[in-house]
């Protein structure tokens, strides 16, 4: 049994936790073991990233330059795919991870306007080149999706409507550009709608049907 590398993508609110739990007990209860991570932050060394990118611990985070902010989460990523999501694929398991290079992508190249290529370049390198096999991006406006949100802002959070808005679009660019990885689907449907769309697709991909 060959491991499977699943992401999650989209603006903060549209519901990837929901979806990312709902897609782990699916799998688990038909066998599969399934390993759930987030970026930044799945590694002892990602947590205390996390917390310096997210929730200025250090006195000065607001004020990270867009540069070092990539360089931040690049070397979370490539602690990343070394420490957890690697190890696991090699075991046979299913990776399924809250975010990962396609939102620096956004985030950074879109949202900080950085060059998408200087953020793709440093992305592969930091994770050897490992991609998803699918990337489920749930797609809202941003305004929507933050009124959903049930807790204080973090930096990326708070960055203010033009960078969400160009984050969002740069998320969908990402999704045009490759179609095969990726699926987009309307966060603004129900959960059970969101998720059965997921579910019909990870299906598919687990027969071998898939692109």
């Amino acid at each position: 049994m060959t491991g499977l590398f699943v992401s999650f993508e989209g603006v903060d609110g549209v519901g990837k936790t929901t979806q990312v739990e709902r897609l782990r007990a699916y799998l688990q209860e038909r066998g599969r073991a399934v390993l759930v991570t987030r970026e930044p932050g799945g590694t002892p060394l990602g947590t205390a990233l996390r917390q310096l990118l997210l929730y200025n611990v250090a006195s000065d985070a607001a004020d990270i330059a867009p540069r070092a902010e990539a360089l931040i989460f690049a070397a979370d990523r490539a602690q990343h795919v070394a420490e957890t999501i690697r190890p696991a694929l090699e075991r046979g398991e299913v990776v399924i991870t809250d975010r990962y290079l396609d939102s620096s992508l956004a985030y950074q190249a879109g949202g900080r306007e950085l060059t998408a290529a200087e953020i793709r370049n440093l992305s592969m390198w930091a994770t050897d080149s490992l991609l998803p096999k699918r990337t489920y991006l749930l797609d809202m406006d941003p305004a929507a999706s933050h009124a959903r949100l049930q807790h204080a802002e973090d930096r990326m959070e708070s960055a203010g409507n033009d960078f969400q808005h160009r984050t969002r679009q740069a998320f969908l660019d990402l999704a045009t550009a490759e179609p095969d990885r990726f699926r987009v689907i309307d966060a603004n449907q129900s959960i059970n709608d969101v998720w059965e769309q997921i579910r019909t697709d990870i299906d598919t991909l687990l027969q071998g049907g898939a692109q």
